[in-house]
């Protein structure tokens, strides 16, 4: 499937794996593929990012990211779905930092290298890889773009798809920016 990504694309891709080995983390994640395209300065995911506000907004994306790692990746809906169940996850977080320490929860899912030493995707990553290219099949499109990768990070949820409608950049909101709402396709 690499081959049918542009450059811009393949940009990203890379930039997810510098981020993963940056960060001392064993496995490429979507918060990653996020983090790599919010560095982009050109391509059309850096466009609809940048028309949506998000540029100047990196440390807060990454701030909200690594906020959620410290919750064991839960979104606010599971924190809200555990409150319901009458469970404080803000509690639980606290206990288990206490008794482990800052950021227990977090995991690096250590001991993942391969031999070959290339960082493998989680099994999230690689739906976002997937659903970029039913984004681009859906738009007419035979190249997966960055464009793509941001479309399904959108489609897909958790917590990364969470933190870009915190900031305006929901799916529906990217589909009409780049294809004016017309053929509304879904990456999922």
């Amino acid at each position: 499937m690499f081959e049918r990504f542009t450059q811009d694309a393949r940009a990203v891709v890379i930039g997810a794996v510098a981020h993963c080995e940056r960060a001392g983390e064993q496995r490429v994640d979507e918060a990653h593929l996020l983090l790599a395209l919010l560095e982009r300065e050109a391509g059309r995911a850096a466009f609809a990012l940048t028309a949506l506000g998000l540029t100047g907004r990196r440390d807060v994306v990454e701030r909200d990211l690594a906020e959620a790692r410290r919750r064991g990746g839960l979104t606010r809906a599971d924190a809200d779905a555990l409150a319901g169940l009458g469970i404080d996850l803000t509690e639980i977080v606290s206990r288990v930092e206490e008794a482990h320490g800052q950021g227990a929860l977090a995991g690096t899912h250590a001991g993942a290298v391969r031999r070959s030493g290339r960082r493998p995707f989680t099994r999230g990553a690689k739906d976002v890889l997937t659903r970029s290219l039913r984004a681009a099949v859906a738009h007419g499109d035979r190249h997966i773009g960055d464009e793509h990768l941001l479309l399904a990070l959108t489609a897909r949820p958790g917590v990364p798809s969470e933190v870009l409608a915190d900031h305006g950049a929901t799916f529906a909101a990217v589909e009409d920016l780049l294809w004016g709402g017309s053929g509304r396709a879904k990456a999922g």
